[in-house]
């Protein structure tokens, strides 16, 4: 049986690692032109897909990749005393196995464990799907495949496609996220520098083995603004306005954007899809369920949602028409729960007023200076996140096959 994924970044290497230890013969294909590997922004790796991870072997790559970020200073906006936080020791209260990793480095990873297996194609892309599986690219020649799966994010090409539309399912939840890289001028090597206001929060990290660093933004916004995702003069432009007279650290930051090597923007947008599925075709990760990026744990979720679309093609014999509602059924409890902790999320880390901005740096001092079981207790009492993912449990799907190299 022949597999086609779209999309090289997290969720498609995973779920082809899988499917061809599952013995079925897997294409991917990519429109970059091949592996991004300026590092992309931190991501966060929670018990299921550190499970998962671990069974592919790849483990010890991931935890030697990871920022090891575990300081935090907070700067509430309008307040003279900063705030500092152990984030090891919050992070560690909310999850038994955690890790933060640039999700560049991470897409990286995936991609070698199974590279010698699967057929990668990188600098083309899908631009019709005929309901028996002939597929057609932008470069090169048509081709067969039994089934389709889209792995493409948030703004899924495959998606597009097939379900009438790359808007289908989106609901907004009032807020923006950007990424920015820039020289890492003030040293920093595992602290996150934060400033928090009423509507608004900006950040500046590094990561151990990069030599610069990346700011992060995130911002309210009543409605959706009027902006392409493909609009990066327009998506810098709002990202000035948003963040114009913060702090002079803030300034500093946004003085990159013209100069920067790599940006990334968007709207925090859930897809909230009835089906993720149609014939031969499947979504996983943010192509079909995406709880919002930077707030309700995408990763983890594409991760999950990758290993578990393969166990049950694996345990139907193929049969897409088991399968496919079988992996729906499996990631259905997991998806509302992510759409919840991303609500939760973005609302206690973009604070809707002086007093959440207060909260948040107070609740961070508290965390990290209580004893170890009373923190834990404390965050898995009042974090969404930490409940749902310390409560998942996955199917084992044990291989079938040793692929052969290609």
């Amino acid at each position: 049986m022949r597999i086609l994924v779209s999309g090289a970044g997290v969720a498609g290497p995973v779920l082809a690692y899988w499917l061809t230890r599952h013995g079925y013969s897997v294409t991917v294909v990519e429109r970059a032109p091949a592996l991004r590997r300026t590092g992309g922004h931190a991501v966060d790796l929670f018990r299921p897909a550190m499970d998962i991870s671990e069974k592919m072997g790849v483990l010890p790559r991931v935890q030697e990749r990871a920022t090891t970020t575990n300081r935090m200073t907070v700067h509430p906006e309008g307040s003279r005393r900063p705030v500092r936080a152990d984030l090891s020791k919050i992070f560690g209260a909310a999850s038994d196995r955690h890790v933060e990793i640039m999700r560049d480095d991470l897409s990286e990873i995936y991609h070698d464990a199974a590279r010698d297996d699967v057929e990668y194609v990188f600098g083309d892309s899908i631009t019709a799907i005929s309901p028996d599986g002939e597929v057609r690219f932008e470069n090169g020649a048509p081709r067969r495949f039994d089934l389709v799966v889209g792995a493409d994010g948030l703004h899924s090409n495959v998606r597009r496609l097939v379900f009438a539309g790359e808007s289908r399912g989106n609901a907004f939840i009032g807020a923006y996220f950007g990424v920015l890289t820039l020289p890492n001028v003030s040293g920093l090597n595992g602290e996150l520098l934060m400033h928090v206001g009423v509507g608004r929060t900006a950040g500046m990290y590094g990561a151990r083995h990069l030599a610069d660093a990346r700011a992060l933004f995130l911002f309210r916004s009543e409605r959706e603004l009027d902006c392409h995702h493909r609009d990066v003069p327009r998506q810098k432009e709002l990202l000035r306005g948003a963040f114009a007279g913060m702090h002079p650290d803030v300034d500093r930051w946004l003085d990159e954007l013209d100069r920067t090597p790599a940006f990334y923007f968007d709207s925090i947008t859930q897809l909230r899809m009835d089906t993720w599925s149609q014939g031969r075709v499947t979504l996983v990760g943010d192509a079909g369920y995406c709880p919002g990026p930077a707030v309700g744990g995408s990763t983890t979720l594409a991760v999950v949602g990758a290993y578990v679309l393969a166990g049950e093609l694996a345990r139907a014999g193929g049969d897409h028409e088991r399968a496919f509602p079988a992996y729906e059924r499996a990631m259905a409890a997991l998806v509302h729960g992510s759409r919840a902790v991303a609500l939760s999320a973005a609302k206690t880390l973009i604070p809707t007023s002086r007093l959440g901005v207060w909260g948040l740096a107070q609740g961070a001092r508290l965390i990290s200076a209580l004893p170890t079981a009373p923190s834990r207790a404390l965050v898995r009492l009042t974090t969404r996140s930490a409940r749902l993912y310390n409560s998942v449990t996955v199917d084992d799907y044990p291989p079938s096959h040793t692929p052969v190299a290609r």
